[in-house]
């Protein structure tokens, strides 16, 4: 069983309708507009009302289309359809934007699946473009290059002119390049993107009106789901389909919306009601989900967003344990306090699979995913995680360590001999098994100031191989100069130093348990092979607790959920700061606090990799008025 499903086990049923799930049901003609918060049951409105159209209104199935966002949001609505039609199937069109849409593509240019381009496909198309871009240099490729893809559907999802986009990644034009080079390279192939179908079907629909008319007589009602996750051409897609009638049933919760990264864009929800000024609106006002505990203290915080719906929300259930808020001194001591709660919680006999552990970005995870497996505790990841020791700078530290233990490999020593810049020649390194420093300073025989810096390199890997790991690094980052190269680094590639100097600050703060680099090798392969293994079975592990990120956890319901890592820089995410999410990442938070049905535990550490923190700002709204 997947772990949605698991996720998913125990979800009650509300015994009766309330007045807004009837209102909303009951509505048959013209625009609405139905904010629908955390555990208010949407899913059993949207099949209700289909049953409502059909039985009712009298309306064919045929001319229902419901659209979600994910293929398993879609089949279940088609298993709860049918179950609440007593077994009858109906022949109503329910999938995602996408499915949809390509299904329309499909009909008029009779693309078939040869024409789609898979998501290996296009990193592969882009990997090539930008390794052909002699200005760029990266480090971390597979990060730029998840990046890039990301910014190249943002700029299609939104119809930017790619004249006057701004890329996060590297300078405008280069990106204007890569853009220009990949959209020649696809067309070439005949290939359309994921992101393509959506520009494509606008295309389609805004150039040949008698096409149009044709989709728009099909589909007379049209019920979109999570529709605070629309972006811009989604939009004006469906607003063509649906006229002249505008049988458009939008159900979604702005203070849900966490998904800009993506093109999502929650402004479109107070849009529907510009360009739709009769539509209906109805708030689904009560959670059957969480305690009334849980309920006050979400509502508490994502209150402080100035952009929202204001809404009033009851909780069904009794008032429940309080949130718990616990402060900790440091990444180890928190994972110790959630691994002995999980403990107690499988003791009072909830199932490992009803508890989830929820954090903002990956990295945050790392210290616990360590815990739970020297406690041995099961845990299952929905998500990839990706391996810290797989970074650049990671690569980069044991590259060091490996000539301070004497290993002189070609590869290790062109990895770092220049970082920090020593203008070190690869010429003067050879292939062979030699002593590099003294093939160096034969080849710079005429150069005295290289000799120096030839033999300051030598004296400064001979230093680390005393040392600890912890102080290796620290010696790394102070003496030899490594924070000025990557300072360095970041200025170039136009990124944040800020996110390496963390990258950086989270290993050497993990290496302090180890005394010896030997030990912290073994330490790294153990993790690292850990991490790989789970990786090759994700789609076994369907038992355990559940530990993912703040978005992957979105839709989900658990008995008890932990947030860890509640402080500023992670969430609210620093970057996120950076770039006027505010107000997302508060929603995030608000997301991360409504997955509980009966428990909630939020921890925050006092010193994060090596240096004192504060609480969340988050934290602190909870603390208002108290």
């Amino acid at each position: 069983m997947n772990s949605d499903c698991h996720a998913k086990t125990g979800r009650r049923k509300p015994v009766s309708l309330s007045p807004a799930q009837k209102a909303a049901i009951m509505h048959v003609e013209g625009p609405c507009l139905v904010l629908a918060g955390p555990g208010s049951g949407k899913t059993m409105t949207i099949v209700n009302r289909i049953k409502f159209l059909i039985e009712e209104s009298k309306v064919r199935p045929e001319e229902i289309l419901v659209i979600t966002f994910t293929k398993y949001a879609a089949t279940e609505m088609k298993l709860r359809l049918k179950a609440l039609m007593e077994g009858r199937q109906v022949p109503v069109t329910a999938g995602t934007f996408h499915g949809i849409y390509y299904g329309i593509l499909k009909w008029a240019y009779r693309f078939s699946a040869k024409n789609i381009m898979s998501e290996e496909e296009k990193y592969q198309l882009v990997r090539q473009i930008v390794t052909r871009q002699e200005e760029l240099e990266i480090l971390d490729e597979e990060d730029f290059l998840k990046d890039v893809v990301t910014e190249i559907g943002v700029v299609k999802n939104h119809r930017f002119p790619i004249e006057g986009y701004r890329s996060k990644k590297c300078r405008p034009d280069i990106f204007q390049n890569i853009y220009a080079e990949y959209e020649i390279q696809r067309k070439r192939l005949r290939k359309i993107d994921f992101d393509d179908m959506l520009v494509l079907c606008y295309e389609l629909f805004a150039n040949r009106p008698d096409l149009l008319k044709l989709w728009q007589d099909k589909f007379k009602y049209v019920l979109i789901d999570e529709f605070q996750d629309i972006n811009q051409v989604q939009y004006d897609v469906i607003k063509m389909l649906a006229a002249p009638e505008n049988n458009l049933f939008a159900v979604g919760d702005d203070d849900q919306s966490v998904y800009a990264f993506r093109g999502a864009d929650a402004r479109l929800m107070f849009q529907f009601k510009k360009d739709f000024p009769d539509a209906k609106q109805i708030l689904l006002d009560v959670n059957y989900r969480s305690t009334a505990n849980i309920v006050k203290n979400a509502l508490k915080v994502i209150g402080h967003n100035e952009v929202r719906f204001e809404k009033q929300i009851q909780a069904r259930k009794d008032a429940g344990q309080s949130l718990h808020v616990q402060e900790v001194k440091d990444s180890a001591e928190e994972s110790e306090y959630v691994a002995q709660q999980i403990a107690q919680r499988v003791a009072e006999g909830i199932w490992p699979e009803q508890i989830a552990v929820l954090y903002r970005i990956h990295t945050d995870a790392r210290a616990l995913v360590e815990k739970l497996i020297d406690s041995q505790i099961p845990f299952q990841m929905k998500e990839h995680m990706p391996n810290i020791y797989q970074h650049f700078i990671a690569k980069d530290i044991q590259a060091y360590f490996r000539l301070a233990l004497g290993k002189m490999s070609r590869s290790d020593l062109l990895q770092v001999m220049n970082r920090p810049k020593r203008y070190i020649s690869r010429e003067s390194v050879s292939g062979g098994e030699t002593d590099f420093f003294e093939e160096a300073r034969k080849f710079y025989f005429d150069k005295e100031w290289m000799q120096d810096r030839i033999g300051q390199f030598e004296w400064d890997v001979k230093m680390l191989k005393k040392m600890s790991p912890y102080a290796a690094i620290q010696y790394l980052r102070k003496r030899i100069g490594y924070d000025g190269f990557l300072r360095e680094y970041a200025s170039m590639s136009q990124i944040q130093a800020g996110d390496l100097f963390d990258v950086l600050a989270e290993i050497e703060e993990a290496a302090k348990p180890y005394p010896t680099l030997e030990e912290w090798f073994d330490h790294v392969e153990e993790y690292s092979n850990t991490l790989k293994l789970r990786g090759q079975k994700r789609e076994q592990y369907g038992t355990g607790v559940h530990l993912m990120t703040m978005h992957a956890a979105k839709g989900l319901e658990f008995d008890t959920v932990f947030v860890i890592q509640s402080n500023e820089g992670s969430i609210p995410y620093k970057r996120a700061l950076k770039e006027d999410g505010l107000e997302e990442e508060r929603r995030l938070f608000y997301v991360a606090m409504t997955r509980a049905k009966e428990v909630l535990k939020i921890t925050y550490v006092k010193n994060k990799n090596g240096k004192e923190t504060s609480p969340s700002r988050f934290v602190e709204e909870l603390f208002e008025g108290v």
